[in-house]
């Protein structure tokens, strides 16, 4: 009997491990664009974009069309959507 009385003493005083976060949720604020990549080859629409956007932790999402100006600043937490004449997904890149 005191056996297993010391037993669960010891138990409840065991380290609890931390709570597993997904592989693939990255940090908040940070771009990820990998996991946006499900986008390329596939026509543009705002709901990707803003799933894209959730997927790959970015603050924000900068939609590139052919010959559009665009600054050159690189951002942490923007995900860029470049596409091409036709509105389709040419490639997602962070920046």
């Amino acid at each position: 009997m005191r056996i297993l009385i010391l037993l669960a003493a010891l138990t409840a005083c065991a380290p609890v491990p931390p709570a597993e976060t997904p592989a693939e949720t990255p940090a908040p604020g940070n771009c990820s664009a990998g996991a946006a990549n499900g986008l390329v080859g596939k026509p543009y629409s705002a709901e990707a974009a803003e799933k894209a956007r959730r997927a790959t932790g970015s603050g924000t999402v900068r939609v590139i069309r052919p010959g559009m100006a665009v600054t050159m600043d690189y951002r942490i937490d923007r995900l860029n959507v470049d596409l091409d004449e036709k509105d389709i997904v040419t490639r997602v890149h962070c920046g």
